[in-house]
Order: C-alpha cells, then structure tokens, then sequence
C-alpha cells in the first residue's frame, strides 16, 4: 500500500467518524430539546421519555431541523415560538457535543 493509499484511508476514516459523531450530536440535541419542551408541558418522567422517542422519530421526516422545530413548537402551542426552539435547539447541541466528548 502506497502512502497516497494510506492518507486516502485515513482521510475516508476520519469522514465516517465525524459523520457518526455529528449525527449522534444531533439526536442527542434532539433528546434535550424534547426533554426541554417535555418540562414546559408539564409531562411526567414516563411521558417525557416518551416524547423524546416522538421528538426522535419527527427527526427523519426530512434533512435539517425545520421537522423537529415545527413539531415541538406546535407542540408547545404558544409556550416558545418556532425561533425559541432553534434557538434553545443551537444552545443545546454545544450541550449534547460537551456530552459526548465526555463519553469518549
């Protein structure tokens, strides 16, 4: 194997690890967040997690965060408009980041 071979691997590798780690950052964001929304609401523990795995879930309905903005300010319904959201969203993935660096 050729050193060009070695820094290609290299390179993809660090790729799909920053990749994995966004996107574990990202739904570790959207866990706060639900259980951020999940307190304004006033759920109990079990509905809370609950809401989480909803939160989750509206995650994949399309590419970037609008999905997850609109259902928990919908949700909310008055108690934080959609830019509180993004931006309690924006504040909480430097949280979930700090999170995960702890756990590696």
């Amino acid at each position: 194997m050729t050193t060009f071979d070695e820094r290609e691997n290299a390179f993809e590798a660090k790729f799909a690890h920053d990749a994995e780690m966004q996107f574990r950052a990202e739904a570790r964001r959207n866990k706060l967040v639900a259980l951020w929304a999940a307190g304004l609401m006033g759920k109990s523990d079990d509905d809370a997690q609950a809401y989480v795995a909803e939160v989750i879930a509206a995650d994949f309905e399309e590419a970037g965060i609008e999905d997850v903005v609109r259902k928990v300010a919908a949700d909310l319904s008055g108690k934080a408009s959609a830019d509180e959201v993004r931006a309690k969203m924006a504040e909480l993935l430097a949280v979930a980041k700090a999170q995960l660096m702890t756990e590696i």
